[in-house]
């Protein structure tokens, strides 16, 4: 593997999520990073990382980075699925990039995802009664596991219509794929098995369409030939991890940061600030994801005195780029959910890229996150706040548990 020995390791573990992200900010705007023994560079500055994100010359392309060409990278690699994912519109760039982009725009419209609000409504309190139940008696309940996790994958699969019966198969397919315990050769297992599993989904709805995202996409008719198999199955697979893990993220992201600020939860409560205001300042200031890989140098880009050299990889830093002082205020590193810049936050990313998924997670959390608090208004954290502990994943800001009383 190729290391640099003046790099900033980035912790697989996440031990010390607050510590990196401190240390990365420090490091300066764009600084080299160790993932897991492979140098890349990475992003921290708001500015930067929107200009990095929009210029041409860096590709989604595998087939750009030099360590992929030259056989240092392997499948053996354990973040490989990340990157070499199959065809997508997550994988491509350019007109056929747009080709995939506004053929799933046309599947996957506002109209669409607002018809699935009653849906959510109803999910909302069907985990809500689990989660009073499980809690009784002042029993300590994960809100995790009863509530944040199961609700997403259950509103992603009634999006794409995929069987109710399925779904705990999926949750632990993705699990294992993001987890860095995972062995490697288990994990391009379960990378293959996803592969088949959409595959032939695709195939089932393409013989009887039906009203979902899944028939949407075979059927979009917008913006040159139609979707073949790999690609609807490809969009399909990151769009599950997509729309799931990141409402995961943003919904128990935002509970850590409201029960230790009860003075602005009473606000929230109140009305006296928006719930969209306090899911904005969440994405910006602990947003469902870390460290988004990764984008290739097709030639040398100067910025500066530093040069991204051809071949070179690049990662966005998300949480670090949330943090940024000179957009957000010196007070970055505080959670204010009545901070003006708060909307301004990219942690979908930003450019043609951008998160399909963003708008689900958005809809998802702004019912979910009222119901919660108006339902127990007593919610309290059962463990402080700093004893906490994130999953080792290493895209995603995802923490083990979150152990909580309901009164």
């Amino acid at each position: 593997m190729s290391s640099c020995p003046h790099a900033i390791a980035i912790d697989p573990m996440v031990s010390d999520l607050a510590g990196e992200t401190e240390r990365l900010r420090a490091a300066g705007a764009l600084t080299r990073i160790e993932l897991l023994g492979v140098s890349a560079w990475t992003v921290t500055d708001h500015t930067l990382a929107r200009q990095l994100l929009t210029d041409t010359r860096l590709v989604k392309d595998i087939n750009a980075w030099g360590l992929w060409q030259s056989g240092v990278v392997t499948r053996q690699w354990p973040l490989i699925g990340m990157i070499d994912a199959g065809r997508s519109m997550f994988t491509v760039d350019g007109a056929e990039h747009r080709r995939l982009r506004i053929k799933t725009n046309q599947a996957l419209t506002p109209r669409r995802l607002e018809q699935l609000r009653p849906y959510i409504e109803r999910l909302t309190k069907e985990l809500l009664d689990d989660l009073e139940e499980a809690g009784r008696d002042g029993a300590v309940v994960d809100l995790k596991q009863v509530f944040a996790y199961p609700l997403p994958m259950r509103v992603v699969s009634e999006l794409m219509g995929v069987p109710r019966e399925d779904q705990p198969k999926l949750l632990t397919s993705y699990k294992a794929f993001f987890s860095m315990l995972t062995p490697q050769d288990e994990r391009l297992q379960v990378i293959a098995d996803l592969d088949a599993y959409f595959a032939e989904m695709v195939r089932r709805k393409t013989a009887e369409p039906g009203d979902d995202l899944t028939s949407a996409l075979i059927l979009a008719d917008e913006g040159g030939d139609p979707l073949t198999e790999e690609e609807v199955a490809g969009n399909l697979e990151a769009l599950v991890a997509a729309g799931h893990e990141t409402t995961v993220g943003l919904i128990l992201n935002a509970v850590r940061a409201l029960l230790s600020r009860p003075e602005q939860l009473a606000q929230l409560r109140s009305g006296d600030i928006e719930w969209k205001q306090a899911i904005e300042e969440t994405l910006r200031w602990d947003g469902p994801l870390t460290h988004l890989l990764m984008r290739f140098a097709t030639e040398d880009i100067a910025l500066g005195d530093t040069v991204i050299d051809k071949g070179e990889g690049v990662v966005i830093s998300y949480r670090a780029v949330g943090r940024d002082t000179t957009i957000h205020g010196e007070d970055a590193n505080e959670f204010d959910a009545t901070r003006p810049t708060a909307s301004r936050n990219i942690a979908f990313g930003y450019g043609p890229h951008i998160c399909p998924g963003a708008a689900l997670a958005r809809l998802a959390a702004s019912i979910a996150l009222p119901a919660l608090f108006d339902r127990f208004p007593g919610l309290s954290l059962a463990v402080p706040a700093e004893e906490i502990t994130h999953l080792p994943v290493l895209t995603q800001n995802d923490v083990a548990a979150v152990p909580v009383r309901l009164a």
